[in-house]
């Protein structure tokens, strides 16, 4: 409007005024005429109204130069004027003729200079708060104070605290001129946020097919105020209440009122200084589906189509669940119209539901369809891999040129790089269709992140220090250990998995090494992967903490393993299988054994292992937000005794270092079986709320009775389920709220199960740090064999907990876990513990 007046003003003083104003202010200039839309030559610029600007600043602002050649009026002047005001530094901008001589004209801008903010108060709230509103409304000293200034500043804080629910807050500014400079003035913003209104009451008028509390239970984040109510407030926002106005409609559209409609809402104030909300409703007629129409399709026929529709006629009218059924919800698992025929190649096919004829009650509905012709994947690029060879990406995808187009193995393809574990799990995928020759090019973008984890720890326990280094190298190049170029600090891209650890402290130490190819070859999903590890414990004495190395237990053991991706009954599935060999040395080192005490001999574990698994999780191996995790393995040794004829009874009367050997001659060779079954399911009820369900229980049987339990091998229930220095073939199974394998007995279970809901809510998933919290309910124990197996015994705790995970340590966490059950013995319950989480699996 300011530009628009100060461009008539010029049009004004160039046709009207010019001779007057010319000779008011200077007597000698003349009152020559001049044309409009002719050219002139600008001879010169003057500026008035000036206080802190100088004259060449607001020249160069105006972008006009002395020579250049310009209309009267023209879009060069007008330009000028525009330039000015957007510079945000004038309040009003003049512009006159000061003077024509022939061909030549002279300019005058009279400018208004905005003032400049010199010192900003905030009054009625605390200093440290006041600083950080004034941070967020981005006020700084040196702004220009314009009118929209204001008008800004007022509403936002006024906004800030009604957003909290303070109602009442009045925000009013002082302005008042700064005498210490030029044209500045202080600012003073006083805050009266007044007490925080509470919703009392909400009423509805009108409803008589859904309930009051219905209602109010449909409006997610508006709330009547009660007491005990804290996981959601009864503040009444604006924003969120429209919003749940619109959640009430659909709350009728899904039952089939699709002409419900809200006649009037407002809000009344009672004395206590709360607020009640009326709601007029006109709820209409219940609507059914009647006819279902397809029209277009040719490469389904109807049947097929109504499959994915899951609608029939009868049903209650729910345009929701229709626009769902055909365009999809959004989720990667959506079985809707669109997502089939996108899946079959039909990526510009277009699918729509129209209401036809609507009768009474009754709703005809058709589904048309515009197939168009199948499309084929052109090119896939992959960008942002800085460190990761292409080749260990474009392996994983599932999208290939020349591939008719495919949404869902584009989704498949965005969960396998996730779950690589080299990127950021946000992986945007960029469809480029070419309509006329009936093409997409896909680029996967991904963001790398760190594919080594170093882990450098201490700790005391067992009266003793313990100290842990341990370095994972999860995207190894084990081709390039001789290029020295390819150190940067170590040679990386190819996906390969390579580990070290070292843990050691007045008791034991333990060393091992580990590597894994997971594409054998190159050519196929086939994994190979070895491991060599050795540990040496030694005799603690649980009286005086003195450790005696005389009495040793050593371990040294090697394992080998294949995996492979298989084809059926999905490729999700997979067959691992693994032969691992375990020596243990016994020195004069003491061992209960079914009552008997063995210290010296050699035992050997010969075993094979087999698991066949099922992984949907995905997108993300750090927060997984939809499918599911299982398997069931079995690992077992040769059933020696069953063939030997050897007599495994040891005899009475025979003294302990008798009896000792004869136990280390009776398990020289281990035999044992174990079969484990375990499930992990993911629902997501928002993006970064999550509700995981676990599953789990494992079984150690014998073959002969005369041998019985292996001594190795056992289950340990309790505790944060972190295994140490263990090499005996033990599994520790956590259950939080509870003392670290204390559920047990002191040589292990032979049987154990565990269950647990755990909550799940995404705080961060920055590829610096994955920040998740989390609420759980668990329930496990540990049996000693089938005769006192009870699926319904279990011990019982429920908790919080956070867990962060940073690419360069892993993983990190801390619960907080209340055991509702005693221990084995005992006759209070566990209470409260405190677990820490270090490199635990996800």
């Amino acid at each position: 409007m300011k530009l628009f007046s100060a461009t008539l003003l010029v049009f004004f003083t160039l046709f009207f005024t010019h001779s007057a104003k010319a000779q008011t202010e200077k007597d000698s200039l003349s009152t020559a005429s001049f044309e409009k839309d002719k050219e002139y030559i600008l001879g010169g610029i003057s500026v008035t109204g000036l206080k802190k600007f100088s004259e060449e600043t607001v020249k160069v602002f105006t972008g006009l130069r002395n020579g250049q050649v310009i209309k009267l009026p023209g879009d060069k002047l007008t330009s000028a004027i525009k330039k000015l005001y957007e510079s945000k530094q004038f309040s009003n901008v003049d512009v006159y003729l000061a003077r024509l001589d022939g061909n030549t004209v002279y300019l005058q801008f009279d400018v208004q200079e905005l003032p400049q903010l010199n010192n900003i108060e905030v009054v009625g709230i605390r200093k440290s708060k006041a600083k950080e509103l004034l941070k967020e409304a981005d006020l700084k000293i040196g702004a220009m104070v314009t009118d929209n200034l204001k008008v800004t500043t007022t509403n936002y804080f006024t906004k800030k605290y009604t957003d909290k629910g303070f109602l009442k807050t009045k925000v009013n500014l002082y302005i008042k001129n700064d005498t210490s400079d030029i044209n500045t003035v202080n600012m003073k913003v006083f805050i009266d946020k007044g007490s925080k209104i509470k919703v009392k009451n909400i009423f509805f008028n009108g409803n008589e097919a859904f309930s009051d509390k219905k209602l109010r239970k449909a409006m997610k984040n508006t709330k009547e105020k009660f007491i005990g109510r804290f996981w959601k407030a009864s503040k009444y926002i604006e924003e969120d209440y429209q919003e749940d106005l619109e959640n009430i409609i659909k709350e009728y559209s899904r039952e089939g009122y699709r002409d419900a409609r809200i006649l009037s809402e407002g809000i009344s104030w009672n004395d206590d200084n709360t607020i009640n909300i009326n709601i007029d409703l006109e709820e209409g007629r219940q609507y059914r589906f009647s006819e279902i129409l397809f029209v277009g399709n040719k490469e389904y026929t109807d049947e097929q189509l109504r499959g994915i529709l899951r609608i029939d006629k009868g049903d209650v009218y729910n345009g929701e669940v229709l626009k769902e059924r055909v365009k999809g919800d959004g989720s990667p698992t959506s079985e809707d119209l669109s997502t089939m025929y996108q899946d079959s190649g039909f990526l510009f096919s277009q699918v729509n539901a129209v209401e036809t004829k609507v009768e009474n009650d009754s709703i005809t509905v058709e589904i048309r369809i515009r197939e168009d012709e199948k499309a084929r994947i052109r090119k896939v690029t992959v960008s942002g891999n800085d460190k990761t060879n292409d080749h260990v990406i474009f392996r994983e995808l599932r999208v290939k040129p020349g591939d008719l187009f495919s949404r869902s193995n584009i989704i498949r393809s965005i969960r396998e790089i996730g779950q690589l574990g080299f990127f950021d799990q946000n992986v945007s995928p960029d469809v480029i269709p070419d309509y006329q020759n009936k093409t997409a090019d896909i680029d996967f973008t991904v963001i790398e992140k760190g594919g080594s984890q170093i882990e450098l720890q201490g700790g005391y326990g067992g009266g003793s220090f313990i100290g842990t280094l341990g370095l994972s190298f999860n995207n190894f190049s084990i081709r390039n250990i001789f290029n020295k170029e390819a150190y940067a600090p170590l040679p990386m891209g190819d996906g390969q998995n390579l580990s070290l650890r070292l843990q050691t402290s007045r008791t034991f130490s333990t060393y091992s090494f580990s590597f894994t190819e997971p594409w054998l070859g190159g050519k196929t999903p086939q994994s190979l992967s070895f491991s060599i590890y050795s540990s040496n414990q030694y005799q603690l004495n649980p009286q005086t903490y003195d450790v005696d190395r005389s009495r040793s237990l050593g371990i040294v053991g090697a394992s080998v393993g294949l995996g492979k991706r298989l084809k059926w009954p999905d490729d999700y599935f997979q067959l691992s299988q693994t032969v691992s060999y375990q020596s243990f040395k016994l020195n004069n080192y003491g061992f209960n054994v079914g009552g008997n005490v063995l210290s010296n001999g050699t035992l050997n574990n010969l075993a094979y292992n087999a698991t066949l698994s099922r992984n949907s999780a995905g997108p993300s191996l750090i927060f997984p937000t939809y499918g599911s995790e299982f398997s069931i393995g079995v690992k077992a040794t040769f059933p020696y005794s069953l063939v030997n004829d050897k007599d495994y009874s040891i005899p009475d009367g025979l003294s302990q270092a008798e009896t000792s050997a004869a136990i280390a001659d009776k398990y020289k060779w281990l035999e044992y079986y174990k079969l484990s079954a375990k499930g992990k399911w993911y629902t997501a009820f928002t993006d970064k709320l999550v509700l995981m369900t676990n599953a789990e229980m494992g079984y150690l049987g014998f073959y002969n009775d005369a041998v019985g339990l292996s001594p190795f091998e056992r289950y340990f229930v309790g505790g944060d389920g972190i295994a140490v220095f263990q090499l005996d073939g033990r599994e520790v199974i956590g259950l939080r709220g509870y003392e670290n394998n204390r559920l047990s007995p002191l040589e292990g279970g032979s049987i154990y199960n565990k269950f647990q809901l755990e909550l799940r809510y995404s705080i961060t998933d920055a590829p610096s740090a994955s920040i998740y919290t989390l609420g759980f309910l668990e329930a496990g124990n540990s049996y000693d064999n089938f005769d006192t197996f009870n699926p319904f015994e279990l011990k019982r705790s429920a908790g919080v907990g956070v867990r962060i995970f940073m690419p360069a340590f892993g993983l990190l966490g801390i619960d907080f876990a209340h055991g509702f059950d005693p221990l084995p013995g005992l006759t209070e319950k566990s209470g409260w513990q405190t677990h820490f989480i270090i490199g635990r699996q996800f």
